[in-house]
């Protein structure tokens, strides 16, 4: 084990050094593919000028340095928060509840986020003005939880948890959360609310504006940084109960406290980006093939490869129909759903789905 360990922290350098590389290729095409091409080498040109000063043309490329500057890049780097977020929360997620399938969005958080965001959106005029533009982030965070520790109660009984409760507790959350977000889009009755509650079902980076980066940037990081410090009783959660308690964890209290900071980083995400799914379920696995299982190399693999596969997932959802666009919600699902039948028959077995 320690000897696997030792190779997977060495092996991941160059592992974090090629994702970064991947990134910077993901964002260059991002920013230079849409509507509108721009090439490669002109987008570097207009991202090393600079953003401009003030109002007035853009510095080395006029109409082109304001569609990349104004247009395109706050919305590929949120899309590189969200992806690195989700998949760093389905990785603390999936060592929470010693469960391969476990993800924001098959359990529930991500629904419970949108929830959450659609009533406040549509029914909470007070507390808009009350909490300003932190109402609907605060929202996010409270169906986030709520709906993560609706699940973890009805899977887990009699002390275990087993793959088929924990999926079939997901889905009927996710159900119920989407009947109720139906309903509000049918009570909805301003076109504006309707658009917006679309947006949270379906998920999407269009309405990303530099203003809006600080709180989800601020987010993945501080809770990134976190997880990471967090890593070696995340990896003693590995062991099980009984071993993580003989080496002197508090499994209780511990996972307590990470559900509510998983749930305040999946609350934050979302309510930027609306319901994304999968990424958290398919990021993960394919980092623990690379560099293994042990937390400290999970997570920093893990959120940089979330970042590039939702930032090319978004760059699909532009391009793939244009000059139509494609929720990148639906990118991510049509790639996810096969990925997690794959895994679901896996998991099934050695277990009735029924457990």
């Amino acid at each position: 084990m320690r000897r696997r360990l030792a190779r997977a922290l060495t092996r991941t350098p160059a592992v974090l050094a090629v994702l970064a590389a991947a990134l910077v290729a993901s964002t260059v095409a991002g920013l230079a593919l849409g509507p509108v091409r721009i090439p490669p080498g002109q987008v570097l040109d207009i991202v090393l000028a600079g953003p401009a000063p003030g109002p007035g043309p853009r510095p080395g490329g006029g109409a082109f340095g304001t569609i990349v500057w104004d247009v395109r890049m706050p919305r590929v780097l949120l899309g590189a928060v969200v992806g690195a977020g989700l998949a760093v929360s389905g990785t603390v997620l999936q060592a929470l509840v010693r469960n391969p399938l476990a993800d924001p969005f098959l359990l529930g958080a991500s629904s419970g986020a949108s929830a959450g965001a659609v009533l406040v959106i549509v029914f909470g005029a007070g507390v808009l003005a009350f909490a300003g533009g932190a109402a609907v982030p605060l929202a996010a965070f409270a169906g986030s939880m709520g709906a993560l520790v609706a699940v973890y109660a009805m899977a887990r009984r009699g002390g275990s948890m087993t793959t088929g409760r924990l999926i079939l507790a997901g889905v009927a959350v996710q159900y119920v959360l989407s009947a109720l977000t139906s309903l509000v889009l049918v009570l909805a009755a301003h076109p504006d609310q309707m658009r917006s509650v679309l947006f949270w079902t379906l998920g999407g980076l269009g309405g990303a504006r530099w203003g809006e980066l600080a709180l989800p940037a601020a987010a993945l990081l501080v809770g990134t940084g976190l997880l990471i410090a967090l890593a070696r009783p995340l990896d003693l959660l590995l062991a099980g109960e009984e071993g993580a308690h003989a080496l002197g964890l508090d499994t209780g209290r511990f996972r307590a406290a990470v559900f509510v900071l998983t749930s305040l980083v999946i609350g934050v995400l979302v309510a930027y980006s609306g319901a994304i799914g999968f990424v958290g379920l398919m990021v993960p696995h394919a980092a623990r093939m690379v560099v293994g299982a042990g937390h400290r190399a999970l997570l920093p693999v893990a959120a940089l490869g979330g970042a590039v596969f939702l930032t090319l997932a978004d760059l699909a959802a532009r391009t793939a129909a244009a000059p139509e666009e494609i929720p990148v919600g639906v990118v991510t699902a049509l790639v996810g759903g096969p990925f997690f039948l794959w895994m679901l028959r896996r998991s099934t077995r050695t277990e009735g789905i029924a457990g």
